[in-house]
């Protein structure tokens, strides 16, 4: 456990009597925390994700601390301890059979997955489960009500009320000084003790907050007074207290982090940021000591109304590691079942579409080693496979490629006049470099004008936000200015608001927009009033292992095209809390500009040019890097420094031009109908997708990466005359040019680790939005700037909106797990697997379904977990 600061533990051996009274006396000693009480609660905060704060949000597999059990196990562990599903409901897998999606034999596979002879833990006398029998059992569960709490750990408020009113000023009362606490700037009045722990912060806070006792909880503060002042010893207290035996410590205390789960998330990605080897964060501790005394402090108020037993699973034993262990009063094992039947259906299809599909069209002219007439690399979300295919539709001399969005080049992008800027990169790992943004072509004289004027802006902006929102001129600024914001209601209403600008480009003249980029020159520290306080840019040696890794990553290493596009992607927004959800995860949650033109200007560094040559990697001369960014509100491409192009270009570069709008055109319409809009021309279409990107009252400006299930990494030659329908993630591998498997196990560690939590991501706010999604977007609130109440309250709601996985009618995200295709000997596959705990996890317990792709696309194998690679039918 983390060290304790001023933490005093009395060894304490109790006696008879008092262990006999303390479940009545708050005044009984306090006795030492167990060891056992110690890695039960270390096991208990691992098994909470993280959740990133709203400006730099991305998707993240919410089932991350449970990755160490099987998917079967965690269907179990995420009903009984956080009262949720990761299964449909029954009448969903009934509406796959009825309407063919799912077969007799896909329900048989499932079944014998599990043993052939496996007994139907319902039926009597044992009978064999079939088919037939699972389909009634489902309808039987079709007709049940919902289930009741039978099965689910519960605390104290859970168990007074099942979610009524103790449960309700429970989670208000700790979310209202989470949101105080925790606060990132929207507060106008902050709490007086931030800068403390959270236990300690919280205890002061309760002194006064008498909100508990008005509403019923008369005792509040003078219990909370007698629970000690260290938090791990104030758990021990409340365990002893509540007689929670040590089988159950680990569930009971997960529930009562769950109990709170948007917070506890939150608070576990402040733990993960801010760890340090010196000094571990045990804030998510203190999270739970806070939890825990609400529990004892109802437990000391009403404890004699409650159960002996109140806090274990009434209905189900302690542990059970049968397929009958599934609960079947709450309808797990059959669900689970047809869950991977349907998945199985899925698996069917897509590989009889991959074996047909013509991959290897050989009147595709690079194919005989012709040089590509353009080579364009995008991010390998889902996104742009549909543009891919749009592209590579107006010639067959266009390559294209997939890689992670940042390209390789792991910054932090600094905008102009600033002094710090975003990561550009995966949460995975950190930027290694600092880039400046910079004004082209100008002096220092310009540079200081520019920097003088947008600093008064932003301190004009400042005195205005604070005479708005100060507890003296709040209200006469509305009934004085209230009517000056008619017309820009009237502008957002009818959709005339143009986009919020990027904070690199906000404050700045239009003029001066175009001229700004990032510089890789060193620039050193400086210790004046200089914009330059930190150290930034990209030396020689390490542009050249960027580049390296970046070409060989992508595929490039010969036939380079005379223009190579490297594409960054964002989305356009108004009004949108989850904007940065939209963006480029691989970019950290920013648009993958920044990248592109980083690396572009690597790319076409002379110097660098003549290291990689050195080497044996020959850029031709006449091959130019081009940066671009994609819209995936509008699907426009907008391209970088086109002026830099060299004259020789020019005729590539109007036909480059023209491939991409005839591209977006077409993804525009493919896309169109998903968004209901449908029934219109060309102009008219591009207006009204223009317009959703603008209207701030728009719920759904696009679908995101909704529909993902597909990991693909192989040569785009296995699927470039297939469509993917915007399902999948493309990622360029050739395994024979990776000789000692350092791509491929590049690949397995970060970009199909972060396809798979991007995909349970929306798995799980599809399959239970209550608890894993963040509810009704129409009633969100965003709180201190780092998530959202549904309405004016509740826990902090992580996860994907409602309106993100569903169109009002019916759910566009299906629930399936990763599908991953990997185009290399099932050995190397082995070898990464071995090597790594986290990808083996994922593999061996079924949070991914992993295949390997065999003799030119004819064969296909699948992994079976823990046992050999078995032949797909």
């Amino acid at each position: 456990m983390p060290p304790r600061e001023n933490a005093v533990i009395t060894p304490f051996v109790a006696t008879e009597p008092a262990l006999e009274n303390h479940r009545l006396s708050a005044s009984a000693p306090v006795p030492s925390v167990s060891p056992r009480l110690e890695a039960a609660i270390r096991s208990a905060c691992m098994r909470i994700a993280p959740l990133w704060p709203l400006k730099t949000f991305v998707a993240v597999n919410p089932f991350l601390g449970l990755s160490d059990q099987t998917y079967s196990e965690a269907c179990r562990t995420v009903y009984r301890n956080a009262h949720g599903e990761l299964l449909m409901p029954a009448d969903f897998y009934l509406a796959q059979v009825e309407r063919g999606w799912i077969t007799e034999g896909d329900l048989q596979r499932a079944i014998d997955e599990h043993g052939r002879s496996m007994p139907d833990p319902i039926a009597e006398g044992g009978a064999a489960l079939t088919p037939t029998r699972l389909i009634e059992r489902l309808r039987v569960l079709q007709r049940m009500p919902p289930s009741s709490s039978a099965g689910r750990f519960r605390t104290v408020a859970d168990a007074l009320d099942a979610g009524g009113r103790w449960t309700r000023l429970t989670t208000e009362e700790i979310s209202k000084w989470c949101a105080a606490h925790f606060d990132e700037g929207q507060a106008s009045w902050q709490s007086p003790w931030r800068t403390c722990k959270p236990y300690v912060s919280w205890r002061r806070t309760a002194q006064f907050d008498r909100n508990a006792e008005l509403s019923g909880l008369r005792r509040f503060r003078r219990h909370i007074a007698q629970l000690p002042f260290d938090p791990l010893i104030a758990i021990g207290r409340v365990m002893a207290v509540l007689e929670v035996p040590e089988g159950s410590f680990v569930d009971f205390l997960h529930r009562a982090l769950m109990s709170i789960s948007g917070w506890s998330a939150y608070v576990q990605y402040r733990v993960r940021e801010r760890n340090r080897p010196e000094q571990e964060d045990d804030s998510l501790l203190q999270l739970l000591a806070i939890r825990l005394a609400y529990d004892y402090a109802l437990f000391m108020e009403f404890g004699e109304d409650l159960p002996d037993r109140f806090w274990h699973p009434s209905g189900a034993g302690e542990r059970d590691d049968t397929p009958a262990s599934l609960l079947p009063e709450s309808g797990l094992f059959p669900r689970h079942l047809a869950q991977q039947a349907y998945e199985h259906a899925f698996h069917r299809r897509t590989i009889e579409r991959l074996r047909t599909a013509n991959a290897c069209d050989r009147s595709i002219p690079f194919a005989h080693g012709q040089r590509p007439e353009v080579a364009a690399v995008f991010c390998i979300d889902v996104r742009s496979e549909v543009f891919r295919r749009a592209l590579e539709s107006q010639s067959q001399g266009i390559r294209t490629h997939g890689f992670a969005g940042f390209f390789g080049v792991p910054i932090e992008y600094v905008p102009l006049g600033h002094n710090h800027g975003p990561a550009q990169c995966p949460v995975l790992i950190k930027p290694r470099f600092r880039v400046r943004e910079t004004i082209a072509g100008a002096g220092p004289r310009e540079v200081e004008r520019i920097l003088s004027k947008r600093i008064g802006r932003k301190r004009a902006a400042r005195a205005w936000k604070a005479f708005k929102s100060s507890a003296v001129s709040c209200f006469s600024y509305v009934e004085t200015f209230g009517l000056l914001f008619a017309p820009k209601l009237v502008s957002d209403t009818l959709g005339l608001t143009r986009p919020v600008a990027p904070p690199s480009q906000d404050g700045l003249e239009r003029r001066l927009i175009d001229r700004l980029g990032p510089t890789l020159d060193f620039q050193p520290a400086t210790d004046s009033g200089s914009i330059h306080r930190m150290p930034s840019g990209i030396s020689r040696e390490d542009r050249v292992e960027l580049a390296r890794n970046a070409l060989r990553g992508m595929g490039l290493t010969g036939q380079f095209a005379r223009l190579v596009l490297l594409c960054g992607h964002g989305s356009t927004t108004v009004n949108n809390p989850y904007a940065a959800g939209l963006n480029c995860g691989a970019c950290g949650g920013h648009s993958g500009e920044a990248n592109a033109r980083t690396a572009a200007a690597i790319l076409n560094d002379p110097w660098v040019r003549a290291a990689l040559a050195d080497e044996g990697l020959t850029i031709p001369p006449d091959t130019w890097f081009l940066a671009a960014l994609h819209d995936t509100t509008t699907d426009a491409v907008t391209l970088y420094d086109p002026d830099r192009v060299p004259w020789s270009h020019r005729d590539d570069l109007v036909r480059l031009r023209q491939w991409l709008d005839a591209a977006s055109r077409i993804a525009r319409r493919e896309r169109a109908p998903r968004l209901g809009i449908t029934g219109t021309n060309a102009e008219q279409l591009d207006r009204r997708i223009e317009a959703r990107s603008r209207d701030w009252s728009q719920v759904r400006p696009e679908w995101g990466l909704a529909g993902n299930a597909i990991f693909i990494a192989a040569s785009r030659d296995r699927t470039r005359t297939l469509n993917l329908e915007g399902r999948a993630f493309l990622h360029d591998y050739d395994s024979a040019t990776d000789p000692d498997g350092s791509l491929l196990e590049l690949i397995m560690t970060a970009p199909m680790v972060v396809a798979s939590w991007i995909n349970l991501q929306y798995f799980a706010s599809t399959v239970d939005p209550e608890l894993l999604g963040s509810g009704n977007k129409t009633l969100h609130n965003v709180v201190g700037t780092l998530g959202v109440f549904e309405g004016n309250g509740g826990d902090l709601r992580a996860g994907l909106p409602y309106q993100s996985v569903h169109d009002g009618q019916k759910f566009v995200h299906e629930p399936l797990r990763l599908m991953v295709f990997i185009e290399a000997p099932t050995a190397a596959i082995d070898r990464v697997i071995a090597r790594h705990a986290h990808v083996r996890e994922l593999v061996a317990n079924g949070w991914v379904h992993l295949f390997a792709i065999a003799d030119e696309g004819k064969r296909y194998l699948r992994h079976g977990g823990s046992v050999e690679w078995q032949p797909t039918c």
